[in-house]
C-alpha cells in the first residue's frame, strides 16, 4: 500500500511541476537571429500601471512597427511570470517588467531593462513612454 501511495505521489508531483514551463522555455531558447523581442512580464493580478504598460506597448508596436512585426524582425510577448518562471529567471525578473532583447545575426543577445522608465511613464505620460520605447526599439532594429 505504501508503494502505491508513493508512486501516485511521484506521478502527481511530476505532472504538477511541468505545467508547460519546459515547453515554453525550450521554444524560447531556440537561437533567435536578427530579431528584437519586446517582453512584457506580469503576474496574474495587475495594477493600472501594469495594464497601461502592456496597452501602450501594443498600441505603439501595432501603429509604428506593424511591418517589422509581420516580417518577424520584431516580436512582442506578454509573459505571465507564474506560467513561465524559467524565462523570468533568465532575465532576472520577479515582478512586472519590460525587457527589450536584441538578438544579433550570430544569435547573441543583449537585453535592456526598461521597467523603471515604463512604470514612471506608461500611465501618467503615455506619449513620453511611447517615444522612449520607440527610440530603444529603433536603435536595436538598426544595429
Amino acid at each position: 500500500m505504501k508503494n502505491v501511495l508513493l508512486m501516485t505521489a511521484l506521478c502527481v508531483g511530476t505532472v504538477a511541476c511541468t505545467d508547460g514551463k519546459s515547453k515554453s522555455m525550450a521554444a524560447h531558447q531556440q537561437t533567435k537571429k536578427d530579431v528584437v523581442e519586446v517582453l512584457y512580464f506580469h503576474g496574474t493580478q495587475r495594477c493600472a500601471t501594469c495594464m497601461a504598460i502592456e496597452k501602450n506597448t501594443n498600441a505603439l508596436l501595432e501603429s509604428a512597427y506593424a511591418e517589422q512585426l509581420k516580417s518577424g524582425k520584431l516580436e512582442f510577448r506578454s509573459v505571465d511570470i507564474s506560467k513561465e518562471g524559467a524565462l523570468a529567471e533568465k532575465y532576472g525578473v520577479s515582478w512586472s517588467s519590460l525587457i527589450l532583447v536584441d538578438h544579433d545575426k550570430d544569435g547573441k543577445e543583449c537585453s535592456t531593462n526598461l521597467t523603471e522608465f515604463a512604470f514612471g511613464n506608461a500611465r501618467t505620460a503615455p506619449n513620453k513612454f511611447k517615444a522612449g520605447l520607440s527610440e530603444q526599439i529603433s536603435e536595436m532594429l538598426n544595429n
